[in-house]
């Protein structure tokens, strides 16, 4: 077997790890809202998120054709060392976020680290700016605004259709029947996750098989390949990012069914549309900024910005990282076989650090409904607040004259 069919091999082998990170990194972005209002028990919300996406990954091909020959400009020669390079950029920076519970973009990730590894090989000349421009940066900065905006218009709709009910436990108002409403809107941000970052691995394999000649620019995503990466991404939304949920679930707003269900469907909504037109979308930001619009949304919400303004700097910061570790892995791969070993090596031990470190402090299904479930309870509005206080008093009152009446 000569050294560039052993590249390829492990090209593939790191890109369906990434794959496997990306789907634990970005399960928060169907399952936190549902698993925070009680609408579904935490591993039974994985569970059904890791089969939409597998079956979303098979929808489509236009995000994974975005990155397998639209990322470089025509001429340059893509080398699968270089695509070796940017996958472990990528995955190096998806774990240190998952580690931090801050649910950055793994699109972002994976396409800082190939620019940054083809910025190293082949210079600035080499990306294509104008489609990264297209079809990254300017989703990148729309998405996350229309998904909060149109999140927090639906959730402003569904307290105004519904009524809220006097059952203490919100199981049998009308606003608590969104947490049926859940089950619908949630998978169907798990399908639209499938349909694009299930594709975004499908472009990275197919574009190291491309580089090592064994597929055409013009062949398509082979069979295989989708199959594969749509098993590693299910398998990975299946392991559960306990951390991210949390910090989607009760980090960025305190959610409650009507507001999840409006931030789900606002999410599925931009996704999908997204995956179209083959823009290689953040879901994580557009999930993100549909928990703040619907956080928004409610009379009396709010938003814990101190935490939202760390996952905005994490998204700011995730392109230039990613790109900076993926040059640094590049400067290694030079060298040959020892750098590509090398690399793995290192990015290996980057990796079990990060999973030694979680366990002093693990978060999983057994205690993140512990974590989050404070923002399943009802919080009472300022209207109820006063009613509240006036009973109270009123109680006062009487009480008081009934024990003055006793004392005659």
């Amino acid at each position: 077997m000569d050294s560039i069919s052993v590249v390829v091999g492990a090209v593939v082998v790191i890109a369906l790890f990434f794959d496997f990170t990306n789907g634990f990194h970005d399960t928060a972005n169907a399952m936190a809202t549902p698993i925070a209002t009680g609408a579904l028990r935490p591993r039974m919300a994985v569970a059904l998120a890791a089969l939409m996406n597998l079956a979303g990954a098979f929808l489509g091909t236009a995000v994974a054709k975005t990155l397998s020959t639209g990322m470089f400009n025509d001429g340059i020669k893509v080398v699968p060392e270089m695509v070796f390079a940017g996958l472990t950029g990528a995955i190096t920076w998806n774990l240190i976020t998952w580690f931090l519970g801050l649910p950055s973009s793994s699109s972002h990730a994976l396409v800082g680290g190939l620019v940054g590894a083809g910025i190293a090989y082949s210079g600035y000349n080499s990306i294509n700016v104008a489609n990264l421009v297209e079809k990254v940066v300017v989703p990148a900065l729309t998405a996350p605004l229309v998904a909060a905006i149109a999140a927090a218009l639906a959730t402003r709709l569904a307290y105004a259709i519904t009524y809220r009910g006097d059952n203490k436990d919100g199981l049998r108002t009308g606003r608590g029947k969104y947490r049926v409403g859940q089950w619908f809107s949630s998978s169907l941000v798990a399908i639209a996750h499938g349909t694009n970052d299930g594709q975004k691995t499908m472009g990275v394999i197919t574009l190291g098989l491309i580089a090592g000649g064994f597929v055409t620019k013009d062949a398509g995503i082979p069979l295989w390949v989708m199959l594969a990466a749509a098993i590693a991404i299910a398998a990975g939304t299946y392991a559960g990012g306990w951390r991210i949920i949390k910090t989607l679930g009760s980090g960025l707003a305190e959610i409650k069914p009507a507001q999840g269900f409006a931030a789900e469907m606002s999410t599925s909504a931009s996704i999908l549309a997204s995956s179209i037109f083959g823009f290689a979308l953040s879901t994580t930001q557009v999930a993100s900024g549909s928990v703040i619009g619907a956080g928004l949304g409610r009379k009396g919400g709010s938003v814990k910005w101190g935490k939202a303004g760390q996952i905005v700097i994490a998204w700011f910061l995730t392109l230039p990282a990613a790109g900076l570790v993926g040059a640094a892995s590049a400067s290694l791969t030079h060298i040959g076989t020892v750098g590509i070993v090398l690399d793995a090596v290192l990015m290996a031990a980057v990796s079990i650090a990060i999973f030694q470190m979680s366990r002093r402090n693990r978060v999983s299904h057994h205690n993140v409904r512990s974590e989050v479930e404070g923002a399943a309870k009802a919080v009472t509005s300022p209207r109820q607040v006063r009613q509240a206080a006036k009973a109270a008093e009123k109680a006062a009152k009487a009480a008081k004259a009934k024990a003055k009446k006793g004392k005659k």
